[in-house]
């Protein structure tokens, strides 16, 4: 997962892509509980609950690559199934795929979980020899 995510940028733009993540998330969670409700066949009701899962996942910052991947691909498949207004499916998919290319931001799991470690040196070499 380190490797996937280069840097935990902190501070406004950390707060910028909270909020991308906050609004890309409620869009999902949005779609997925619609078709929850809408009492389609079993394949897309569990397709639904995906969707939400993207969404919690999107919101809360937790293997952000994945996850922006995810809701990049289910937006497209969205447009590819419904045909409708395209403009709702495409910034989804634009946010998705930002968030996946530069990561979640200091204000994440992923953060927390795998941020970059400060390793003391001195500490790591034990007694002095001089």
């Amino acid at each position: 997962m380190q490797r996937f995510i280069s840097n935990f940028v902190a501070g406004r733009p950390a707060l910028g892509l909270l909020l991308i993540r906050i609004a890309a998330g409620a869009a999902l969670i949005t779609d997925g509980r619609e078709r929850l409700y809408s009492g389609q066949h079993l394949g897309l009701l569990g397709l639904g609950v995906f969707t939400i899962a993207d969404g919690l996942l999107l919101i809360v910052g937790l293997w952000s690559p994945l996850v922006g991947f995810l809701a990049l691909a289910l937006s497209v498949g969205d447009l590819l199934i419904y045909h409708e207004g395209p403009c709702p499916a495409i910034l989804l998919a634009c946010m998705g795929a930002g968030v996946a290319f530069v990561g979640p931001g200091a204000l994440s799991v992923d953060a927390w979980l795998f941020g970059l470690k400060r390793i003391d040196v001195d500490k790591l070499e034990g007694p002095s020899h001089r």
